[in-house]
């Protein structure tokens, strides 16, 4: 057996390493170190509650809008505040808009570069890989950097700036929409969805959304395969076996993505248990923090995060990482949208996943798919929206309590919980994506979902950054910068 040390990624938000041990060309364990340490919850420890609101969108400039909603929800929990439905639709638009740009990011940005690599210069389909998705001059690479760019600009209206959007309160949004804006911005939706339509899809979105089963996406793969990028990326699960690489642990976690006024969410909560085909309800009770492995102090064992600390101890014994390693009733799971499509019954995702399991295909075609369901909400928030009425309530805080805020980033299940004593933050801890995703092991030694998913990879004679163990870390699309706030 043979060990490789893997990092810093490129083409990843934050420092990641990876060390694989090798053997007969198969990782047989990894070990995922997040590098950094950064303290964002012990710079919030005696701050004033709203400070939070400033603070937290400072983690991630890809993700900062994530990190607000969590922040607010918090905030409204504590004061037992609840929004108007304009604010709730706003803030819905800015999530999604963030959410959206991180999944056209992934794709053409990330992941499908990969596949211009000279290592696969013999496959027949590598110079029209090359020609749409090499880094910077890839023509689909150019096309999608410029709607990407085009699509951000929704956060200027809705929010005021991006990123570090500061309209984001546990009211609503302080940033109304007036009726000629709304306009505006339903002109900037249509012309994303004809971008997705004509390049990403080469189909309309309800007619991807409306795919039910993997025959079925199949079927309409064969009707052009190089019609759209999606059935590009098919013809390469197809030729590489992307359908059986990277599977996860087989448990998916949403805490709900969109929240709606008259309750519950656009996508659901739950946790999907995959071998059972079940979706069971989500228990924030459950979650816990193990930080047997992270260079932070463990003493007590695992802890709920209301009871979490944050203390640095770089010289522990054992310990690879700055990451905890977050669980849900003990267990490994996995976010991100998979998760999200399948605790809301997307029915293509649940036959793929059946099939597969969470793999690099799935965990790629889940994103697709959400880019396809979701912006046609977007349309319906934009109409639903009344200008003449209160975007955001203004309520005051207790000088005491508690509260917690979960939401859906792009990148999975991001959750804030915060205490309060004397007006003052007592305590401030935040699980992110990336933090369940890539953790590392628990006491018990169970490896983390990204340390799960590396088992089995090939590792060619030579390679230093095995392709296989970078389409898999990709297809989790790490976001490092927030797993060590």
């Amino acid at each position: 057996m043979s060990t490789l040390l893997v990092g810093p990624f490129n083409r990843v938000e934050g420092d990641l390493e990876v060390q694989l041990d090798v053997q007969q060309g198969r990782v047989a364990s990894a070990q995922v170190n997040a590098t950094m340490y950064r303290g964002f919850e012990q710079i919030l420890q005696g701050k004033a509650a709203h400070d939070a609101l400033v603070y937290v969108p400072r983690i991630c400039g890809i993700c900062s809008v994530s990190q607000s909603v969590a922040a607010a929800r918090a905030l409204a929990d504590l004061g037992g505040i609840t929004m108007p439905p304009n604010g709730q639709h706003a803030i819905n638009l800015m999530l999604a808009t963030e959410n959206l740009a991180d999944h056209l990011t992934h794709f053409y940005l990330f992941f499908m570069p990969d596949f211009s690599r000279p290592e696969y210069a013999g496959q027949p389909w590598h110079a029209e890989a090359v020609r749409r998705f090499a880094p910077t001059r890839g023509v689909q690479v150019r096309a999608a950097t410029l709607a990407r760019q085009r699509w951000l600009m929704l956060l200027g209206t809705l929010g005021g700036k991006w990123p570090h959007t500061q309209s984001i309160e546990p009211g609503g949004s302080s940033r109304a929409i007036d009726a000629a804006e709304r306009i505006r911005l339903l002109a900037r939706v249509r012309e994303l969805r004809g971008f997705l339509e004509q390049e990403l899809f080469a189909a309309p979105l309800e007619e991807l959304a409306a795919l039910q089963t993997e025959e079925a996406l199949w079927a309409w793969h064969e009707q052009d395969p190089l019609g759209g990028d999606l059935r590009f990326f098919l013809s390469l699960v197809r030729a590489l076996g992307l359908g059986a690489l990277g599977p996860g642990p087989g448990r998916y976690l949403s805490y709900g993505a969109y929240a709606q006024p008259a309750g519950g969410f656009a996508l659901p909560a739950g946790v999907w248990q995959a071998q059972a085909g079940r979706l069971d309800d989500l228990d924030p009770a459950g979650i816990s923090e193990d930080a047997s492995r992270a260079w932070l102090a463990d003493a007590g064992g695992p802890r709920h995060p209301l009871q979490g600390q944050t203390q640095p101890a770089p010289d522990k014994a054992g310990a690879y990482s700055w990451n905890k390693a977050p669980r849900l009733g003990g267990a490994v799971v996995e976010c991100g949208a998979i998760a999200r499509q399948l605790a809301s019954a997307q029915p293509l995702l649940r036959a793929a996943v059946a099939r597969h399991g969470g793999t690099v295909f799935t965990r790629v075609l889940a994103r697709l798919v959400e880019l396809a369901r979701v912006l046609p909400l977007m349309e319906d928030w934009l109409h639903a929206l009344r200008p003449t009425e209160p975007f955001c309530l203004s309520t005051p805080l207790p000088d005491e309590g508690s509260g917690i805020g979960l939401c859906e980033a792009a990148r999975g299940s991001l959750g804030h919980w915060v205490v309060l004593q004397r007006a003052c933050i007592a305590n401030y801890q935040i699980v992110a994506p990336t933090s369940w995703n890539f953790s590392p092991r628990d006491a018990s030694g169970t490896p983390g979902a990204l340390e799960q998913a590396l088992v089995g990879a090939a590792v060619h004679a030579g390679e230093q950054t095995p392709l296989a163990v970078q389409h898999i870390v990709r297809s989790f699309d790490p976001c490092m910068v927030c797993t060590v706030h």
